[in-house]
């Protein structure tokens, strides 16, 4: 069983998400934004990196977060990263599809691109759909795993820039959550959580 630590900010929605609801159970360790630089990463398998992120700080802390994948450990991204802190990272800043489920013969843009990959039994694609913000063109030695019709990744997992694990997607399941609203992202995290400390990457 992996054990999972998360960068914590503070803010209310990552606590309702990572200290207050039922996920607490699967999380070991937090690391409190401002003091990261000087915590130690040795206990733990997998680092949450939660959207919402200040970026000053998260630019500060891409060393120690790509060190620590450097040395074999699971890093995930949650939601769109604009900062360019991520190996390989690739991103194009799209606009926001909010109501796409309000129009006619509605069509959320994703699709499974690996439907066999271990994620997908513990979650389903209309878990993963609530709306983008843009797209990652990882490297082509990445797994893309959930894409827009045009091949732009959403959820994609890079098993070779680092010694480590990248899983990285532009969803950000930790704020809806932890803001009371979008339910997708409750079905997202029941299944996502588990496939952290138990799936096969």
């Amino acid at each position: 069983m992996r054990k999972i630590g998360v960068i914590y900010s503070g803010i209310a929605s990552h606590y309702r998400t990572f200290k207050e609801s039922k996920y607490r159970e699967f999380i070991s360790e937090y690391f409190y934004f401002p003091d990261f630089e000087h915590a130690s990463l040795s206990d733990v398998d997998v680092l949450i990196v939660p959207s919402q992120l200040n970026g000053t700080l998260l630019k500060q802390a891409k060393a120690r977060i790509q060190q620590f994948t450097e040395d074999g450990g699971i890093v995930v991204a949650f939601g769109p990263q604009p900062w360019e802190w991520i190996p390989n990272q690739d991103w194009e800043e799209r606009e926001t599809n909010f109501w796409w489920w309000l129009e006619e013969n509605p069509k959320s843009g994703l699709h499974l691109q690996q439907p066999e990959h271990d994620l997908f039994t513990y979650i389903s694609l209309e878990d993963a759909t609530w709306h983008q913000h843009g797209v990652f063109w990882p490297s082509q030695e990445a797994d893309k795993l959930i894409t827009t019709e045009d091949g732009g990744a959403v959820l994609y997992i890079d098993n070779t820039s680092t010694n480590g694990t990248w899983i990285v997607t532009t969803l950000d399941p930790d704020y809806h959550f932890g803001s009371y609203f979008m339910p997708a992202t409750e079905r997202f995290l029941n299944g996502f959580f588990p496939w952290l400390t138990h799936g096969r990457f």
